[in-house]
């Protein structure tokens, strides 16, 4: 286990294929600062898996660094391998071990709204609100 753990396992509870992330939001994932060497050299955010301890983590959870902006100390990591091949493979950062609770990756908010909207019986979502504006889009002089 490495002190990078945090990012891996960020990294892959990701539902998206690109996490932008700057230098210190990937500090407050992990829960320390960043060496000064990261901040200085760009060699240091490359794909070398003989690079770093940190470079292996992101690696192992199926990411590489992309877009290195070394001025706004910003990157982005891409996924490289799909989360499901990862499960598949047995990765480090495939999900949470027994030993820790399965987290939701749904928002906190999701169902908040639960019985507060009703639809009345009927009504057609698909039908525009305002038949005019249906017109409008007909029109060859608005839409070419």
């Amino acid at each position: 286990m490495s002190k990078y753990d945090p990012l891996g396992h960020f990294l892959t509870a990701s539902r998206f294929d690109q996490v932008p992330m700057t230098f210190a939001e990937i500090e407050r994932v992990l829960g320390f600062s960043l060496p000064e060497k990261s901040k200085r050299i760009r060699a240091w955010w490359s794909n070398n898996p003989d690079n770093s301890v940190l470079t292996k983590v992101w690696l192992e959870a199926g990411f590489r660094s992309v877009q290195v902006d070394m001025e706004g100390q910003k990157l982005v990591f891409r996924r490289t391998t799909p989360a499901n091949q990862l499960a598949e493979q047995g990765a480090r950062f495939s999900g949470p071990s027994e030993a820790e609770p399965k987290q939701s990756r749904r928002h906190p908010a999701f169902g908040a709204l639960k019985d507060v909207t009703w639809i009345t019986p009927g009504v057609d979502l698909t039908e525009p609100a305002d038949p005019e504006w249906a017109d409008l889009l007909e029109d060859p002089k608005w839409n070419p």
